[in-house]
C-alpha cells in the first residue's frame, strides 16, 4: 500500500462560497439573497430582476425622466380629470406643489453641475403635501397617477404598520428602502420619488394616554427628519440579509457604492379622514356667534376642513412639528351619486372597464346602460364610503351572472336598470336564453353530420325539432361530444337506409326523436316497413326480411 496521502480537494471557488451561503441564508431567513460574483477582478453582470407591481417601466430614458419636467399646472391637472372625477381644488392645489417641487430639483441639479458652490447656497421649502378626505374619494388614486405622469417611483404605506425605530413593527427608514427598491437600485431616481402615507389619522395621539406612545407620537418624531433632510443607510442595521450583503460588496475592491439615500429632493404626502377634526374648527369658528356656531358643528361639512389651521391638527392630536412640516394642505370632497355615476362613465380607471374585461375572458361581450349605472351610483352613494362603494354593491349585484354565465355559453349580456333591479329573473332569462342557443348550436352540428353523411353514402338525412333535443339532452347526460354521440347512435344506418332505398327507392329521410332514444329498434322498423310496401303484407312472413332485421 502506498504511503502516498490524497490530495486535498481544491478550494471552494468564490462563485460556490456565494451559492452556498444564498441556499443557507434562504433556508433559514427564506427571501431572495443575492451576493455579487467577483472573477478576476471584473464584476459579472447584475441578474435581471422582475418586474416591480403597479409601476410603469421604465427604461434608461425613463431614469432622467423628471429632469425634463416641464409640466405645467394646468397640465398635471388634465391629467389627473383622465382618471379623479371631481375634487378640482385638490387637483389644482396638488399639480402647483408638484410642479413646484420638481421644477426645483430640476433647477438645483443643473445648478449643481454649473456652479456647486451656489446650489449649496440656494434654500428650498419642501412642500410636502397632507391630505384630508373621507374613504374612496380618489387620495391614493391622485397620487398614484402624478407618479407615473412625472415618471418617478412610487411607494404607498400605511401608518398604522410603523413604530417608533427600536421597537416591534416596521421602520419609517424602509420606506425610503422601499423607494430605491421601486428604482430597481438607482439611488438618484428614488432621491427623487415621492412617498405616500395613508391613514396618517391614527398616528393622533390622546393627551391621557399612559406609558410611551411608539406607533403614535413615536412615529411622528422618526418622521420629522425623514419628511425634511436625512441621510438614510441603504442596509438596515436590523437586516442580517442587507448586511451581508453590503459585506460582500465590500469585498469587491472598487470604490465604495453610495450607502445611504438622501430625504431631501423626496417629497412626502401624507392623508387621513382625520374624523372629528371638523368638530374642533367648527368649535373654534363658531366662538362669539350666537345660533349659527351650533348649525355649523351640526353640519361639519368640508367647507370647515379647507379652514383648518395647525392648532387644529394639534389638538387633534399631532405634534406640531410634524404638522408644520405638511404646509400643502389638500381637501378632497365627499362624493354624491352623480359624482360616482361619472366615475363609471367617463374615468379610465373605471371599475365598469374592469367588469368587462372579466366577463371578455369567458367569451362574453358585456354591456352596461346608463340605467344600470344611474342605479347602482344611488345605492354606492347609500353606502357611504365613496368610490369603493360602487365595488360594493356591483359584486352583489353580478356575482350570480359571473358564476353561471361562463358555463352558459352565451356570448352576450346586457346589463341594464332591469338586470341590477332583478338580477334573478333576468338571469333565468338568461338560462333559457342558453338552452335556445345551445339547441340552435347543436342544430347546425346535427346538420354538419347529415352532411358529412350524405357526402359519404348518397342519401339524405335530417332530424326533426324533438330529435335535436333529445340528441342535445343526451350529450349533455353522458358527457359525450354530439358530433361523437351521432356516429356512435347511427352507425348501422347506411346499410339499413341502403336496405330501405333499395325496397322504395328513397333517398331522403327525416330522423324522429324515436331514432335517438331507440336507434336500433327504429332502424329495423324502417327496413320492415319498407319491405312490406315493396311486396305487400303477406311478404312480412317472409325469411328476407327477418334475415335484413336480424343483421342489423
Amino acid at each position: 500500500m502506498s504511503d502516498q496521502k490524497p490530495e486535498p480537494p481544491p478550494p471552494s471557488s468564490p462563485e460556490e462560497i456565494g451559492k452556498k451561503l444564498e441556499e443557507f441564508i434562504r433556508n433559514q431567513f427564506g427571501g431572495n439573497v443575492l451576493f455579487s460574483n467577483f472573477q478576476g477582478g471584473k464584476e459579472e453582470p447584475p441578474a435581471v430582476q422582475p418586474p416591480i407591481p403597479n409601476m410603469p417601466e421604465m427604461n434608461a430614458k425613463d431614469d432622467e425622466a423628471w429632469l425634463n419636467f416641464r409640466y405645467k399646472p394646468a397640465d398635471v391637472k388634465a391629467h389627473l380629470d383622465r382618471f379623479v372625477i371631481r375634487q378640482d381644488d385638490a387637483k389644482k392645489v396638488l399639480a402647483t406643489a408638484v410642479c413646484d417641487h420638481y421644477n426645483h430639483a430640476r433647477m438645483l441639479r443643473e445648478l449643481q453641475k454649473k456652479d456647486p458652490k451656489a446650489a449649496e447656497k440656494l434654500e428650498f421649502a419642501k412642500q410636502n403635501i397632507i391630505i384630508v378626505g373621507p374613504t374612496g374619494v380618489g387620495k391614493t388614486y391622485l397620487v398614484k397617477h402624478i407618479a407615473e405622469l412625472i415618471g418617478v417611483p412610487f411607494v404607498k404605506a400605511d401608518a398604522t404598520k410603523f413604530s417608533e425605530t427600536g421597537y416591534v413593527g416596521a421602520d419609517v427608514d424602509d420606506l425610503v428602502r422601499d423607494l430605491v427598491g421601486k428604482a430597481e437600485g438607482n439611488v438618484e431616481l428614488a432621491e427623487h420619488g415621492i412617498i405616500y402615507l395613508d391613514e396618517v389619522d391614527k398616528l393622533a395621539t390622546q393627551g391621557d394616554k399612559l406609558g410611551r406612545d411608539v406607533s403614535g407620537r413615536g412615529v411622528q418624531t422618526a418622521l420629522l427628519k425623514l419628511m425634511e433632510e436625512t441621510e438614510v443607510p441603504l442596509h438596515s442595521p436590523n437586516d442580517m440579509r442587507s448586511q451581508i450583503q453590503m459585506m460582500f460588496d465590500m469585498r469587491k475592491g472598487e470604490a465604495p457604492k453610495k450607502q445611504s439615500v438622501n430625504t431631501k429632493n423626496i417629497l412626502f404626502v401624507v392623508s387621513g379622514a382625520f374624523s372629528g377634526l371638523e368638530k374642533i374648527i367648527g368649535k373654534r369658528l363658531s366662538k362669539g356667534s350666537i345660533g349659527f356656531g351650533a348649525a355649523l358643528r351640526e353640519e361639519a361639512d368640508a367647507a370647515a376642513l379647507r379652514d383648518a389651521s395647525t392648532q387644529d391638527f394639534i389638538e387633534c392630536g399631532f405634534e406640531a412639528e410634524f404638522i408644520g412640516r405638511l404646509p400643502v394642505r389638500v381637501v378632497c370632497d365627499s362624493l354624491k351619486e352623480d359624482d360616482l355615476f361619472e366615475i363609471m362613465k367617463r374615468s379610465e380607471g373605471s371599475l365598469i372597464r374592469q367588469f368587462e374585461r372579466e366577463f371578455l375572458a369567458y367569451g362574453i361581450q358585456a354591456k352596461f346602460e346608463d340605467s344600470a349605472l344611474r342605479e347602482m351610483a344611488q345605492r354606492a352613494a347609500g353606502e357611504r364610503t365613496g368610490a369603493r362603494g360602487l365595488v360594493t354593491v356591483w359584486e352583489k349585484a353580478l356575482r350570480d351572472f359571473k358564476f353561471e354565465l361562463p358555463s352558459l355559453g352565451l356570448q352576450e349580456l346586457l346589463i341594464d336598470g332591469e338586470l341590477v333591479r332583478e338580477p334573478q329573473r333576468v338571469l333565468e332569462m338568461c338560462r333559457e336564453k342558453a338552452k335556445t342557443v345551445q339547441v340552435s348550436v347543436a342544430a347546425r352540428e346535427v346538420q354538419a353530420f347529415a352532411a358529412q353523411f350524405s357526402e359519404d353514402y348518397g342519401m339524405d338525412i335530417s332530424f326533426d325539432a324533438e330529435a335535436t333535443q333529445a340528441l342535445v339532452e343526451r350529450s349533455a347526460r353522458e358527457g359525450v361530444a354530439l358530433m361523437d354521440l351521432c356516429r356512435k347512435l347511427f352507425k348501422d344506418y347506411p346499410f339499413g337506409l341502403q336496405l330501405v332505398a333499395g325496397n322504395t327507392g328513397e333517398k331522403s329521410f327525416v330522423l324522429p326523436r324515436r331514432a335517438v332514444d331507440e336507434p336500433d329498434r327504429c332502424l329495423s322498423d324502417m327496413v320492415v316497413a319498407s319491405y312490406r310496401r315493396a311486396h305487400g303484407d303477406s311478404a312480412s312472413s317472409s325469411s328476407a326480411p327477418s334475415s335484413s332485421t336480424d343483421n342489423l
